[in-house]
């Protein structure tokens, strides 16, 4: 998705949805907060996010009941309230719609793998400032450069093996960042309705470089190991056999954070690739990159912060 004047202009409205996930925003509010007229925000609106301010605003609300519903012990109707519905009617409805079943069977399944109190408290912190951004990261200027080098602080950490899914994509560079865009709402949404805990932002790895194409799998890092509960949704989430298990690795990886645009990430890996060799390292595999920074509420791309992950070994 460009990232284009409309997203410029539309960024305040978004900014308000996002500091306000249990309050219905009114057209007119958005239209306010972004200078434009009711009608011109709508248009734009869509064009930026592929949604109308009431799907983004209803999406976000409901996502935020489902991780209420499965991390803490409220009735449906204070979580309901707390999200911003009138009553308890018009939030099943609105959850049915969207994750295919009733709040109470989605509570009763409960999360697909056993999960810690403390990973269950960052997941709902993790949907809360997903949600807003899932479908804009890796928005793209028009005819933007990589810009100038930064300077990298670089380390090695030792990172413990962690589950995700994916989508893989074996695509040109021309459309990496159309991939990652059309996948990541998809992955959250499957993540969700399945009743996966989050775990980390999400991310994109590299998996095979070649001078055409590349393979890619974007996608979230989520809670625990085995397999998942037998709880069954009314019906299967639309494209989930898209979506696979993978295991991001663990072991030893350089890393960094890059600021700024993503056409400018090449930067930070030509950064790592350097250090890697410099200092008597050996690349172990793929690397990926995990989005920290929201661009709702960050507009400025040179506000922008992504962590880079390349995994190494000690010869």
């Amino acid at each position: 998705m460009p990232l284009t004047a409309s997203f410029t202009r539309v960024q305040p409205a978004l900014a308000f949805v996002s500091r306000r996930p249990h309050r219905e925003s009114s057209l007119q509010a958005l239209a306010a907060q972004a200078g434009l007229s009711a009608f011109h925000l709508h248009r734009l609106f869509v064009g930026v996010t592929g949604e109308t301010p009431k799907q983004y605003t209803q999406r976000l609300r409901v996502c935020r009941g489902a991780a209420l519903l499965l991390t803490s012990s409220r009735t449906v109707l204070d979580i309901a309230l707390a999200c911003g519905f009138e009553s308890h009617e018009t939030f099943t409805r609105a959850f049915r719609r969207h994750f295919r079943q009733s709040p109470r069977a989605y509570r009763r399944r409960g999360f697909a793998l056993p999960v810690t109190a403390a990973a269950a408290h960052r997941h709902a912190a993790l949907v809360r400032d997903i949600a807003p951004c899932i479908g804009l990261i890796h928005v793209r200027r028009p005819g933007a450069s990589p810009g100038a080098v930064m300077s990298y602080s670089i380390e090695v950490q030792d990172l413990a093996p962690q589950l995700a899914l994916v989508v893989r994509h074996r695509v040109p560079r021309s459309e990496i960042a159309t991939a990652i865009g059309s996948s990541l709402p998809h992955v959250f949404h499957y993540a969700q309705a399945r009743g996966y805990a989050l775990a980390e932002k999400p991310f994109t790895r590299y998996v095979q470089v070649g001078a055409g194409l590349m393979t890619i799998e974007p996608g979230m890092q989520v809670v625990g190991s085995g397999s998942p509960t037998a709880g069954e949704l009314a019906w299967p989430v639309t494209g989930e056999a898209d979506v696979i298990e993978v295991t991001l690795p663990g072991g030893l990886a350089a890393t960094t954070v890059h600021a700024g645009t993503y056409e400018s990430l090449s930067n930070a890996y030509g950064a790592l690739e350097a250090w890697i060799e410099a200092n008597g390292f050996t690349a172990a595999g793929a690397p990926w990159e995990c989005y920290i920074t929201d661009p709702a509420e960050h507009p400025d791309p040179k506000d922008w912060k992504t962590g880079v992950y390349w995994p190494v070994s000690k010869p």
